[in-house]
């Protein structure tokens, strides 16, 4: 599996940029990054089926801006079925709220 996520910050309009995540699969930390300044990472690669979750630091980046958030960290699971497709998560992230979707 190919694997890529791209973090928006609505409250601002622009890509997060330096936001750290880590993706997990079985209790194990396969990959960790930081989002570039077009709030993206990608490159990232498995093939394991099953389960995964990314983690996002939303706290610590609403913290290096000085803003109070609700969520601390992001947390997204989700099922790789196919190993051979890519699979691209974005976040759409505000101080007190975030939405996500399978994206292409």
């Amino acid at each position: 599996m190919s694997l890529s996520t791209h973090v928006l910050d609505a409250s601002l309009g622009r890509p997060a940029t330096g936001v750290a995540v880590r993706l997990e699969h079985g209790g194990e930390v396969l990959a960790e990054g930081v989002t570039g300044a077009d709030g993206r990472i990608g490159g990232w690669a498995t093939t394991d089926t099953g389960a995964h979750r990314l983690v996002f630091a939303t706290g610590e980046y609403f913290a290096a801006q000085g803003i109070v958030t609700f969520y601390p960290e992001v947390t997204v699971d989700f099922t790789v079925a196919d190993p051979a497709e890519h699979h691209h998560v974005p976040l759409l992230l505000s101080p007190f709220a975030y939405s996500t979707y399978r994206g292409s």
